[in-house]
């Protein structure tokens, strides 16, 4: 497996955020986000994916599926291949019949779909440089789970399956790979054991939010708003883009959840 395959991307997928994200699903009320300031943070975003070295493309709104903003939950991008997923949500299913078409066109028809009996959100999956691990939740299960290691170690990536503790509606809502044997972690995910052979930066106090961040090649990505997190980050030497996402964390989303990246 590639060493620097979980943070050098040429190529990503977005969906824009459109009018029926105000009945997004989320596990609590924070109110409906506003569907013009979504856009916006929405774009802000890209320009930074396309600042540090990606072309996107950009997929329309899909007005059908409220939460179809967040593509990372339909699919995995790697440099084998792509995976259809099955979202664990029900009503978000039918995403992946929208963004089958768009991965066949940039994988060369080498796309493989999670089979029937089981549920992965993409939200769930952390590629690392040494190994991919699948986090259980509310919204992936264990036969999901199972059925998406077969899929990775046929290509060749070790996998390991784990269990996300209960209040984490995803295992990236909690961390992110940074490479170099590095991620960011909240203490709730550290204290599971999960990350005992990397070297790991916690999120500041009141921070956890800041946790789903990005590397995209030689850039980190991050939700504003968490200055002694981003402090924290500067060790790593490298540039550090803070993009707003207050529409987005009103539906559970997170910066990794809106584009797929490979």
């Amino acid at each position: 497996m590639d060493g620097q395959s979980c943070y050098r991307f040429t190529r990503a997928i977005a969906r824009t955020p459109g009018d029926s994200c105000v009945d997004g699903l989320r596990n609590q009320e924070s109110g409906a986000p506003d569907p013009d300031r979504f856009r916006n943070q929405h774009r802000v975003y890209l320009d930074v994916l396309v600042r540090a070295g990606v072309d996107v493309t950009v997929l329309p709104p899909d007005e059908d599926f409220p939460d179809s903003v967040f593509v990372e939950d339909t699919a995995l991008c790697l440099p084998e291949g792509a995976v259809v997923l099955r979202p664990g949500a029900p009503s978000r299913r039918g995403e992946t019949a929208a963004i089958e078409p768009v991965l066949q066109q940039h994988f060369d028809g080498e796309v493989r779909f999670l089979p029937p009996d089981g549920q992965v959100d993409g939200g769930d999956v952390l590629v690392t440089e040494r190994e991919v691990l699948i986090g259980v939740s509310s919204r992936t299960s264990a036969a999901g789970a199972s059925s998406l290691k077969t899929i990775l170690e046929h290509w060749g990536y070790p996998t390991r399956i784990t269990h996300s503790p209960g209040s984490v509606l995803h295992l990236k809502s909690d961390c992110a790979s940074l490479g170099c044997g590095i991620v960011l972690s909240t203490p709730r995910l550290v204290a599971s054991g999960l990350f005992e052979e990397y070297l790991v930066i916690q999120v500041a106090e009141g921070e956890d939010a800041a946790a789903n961040a990005l590397r995209v090649n030689d850039t980190i990505i991050m939700a504003e708003g968490y200055g002694q997190t981003a402090e924290a980050l500067d060790a790593l030497a490298l540039p550090i883009e803070q993009v707003p996402n207050s529409e987005a964390a009103r539906l559970d989303g997170g910066l990794s959840c809106m584009s797929l990246r490979f």
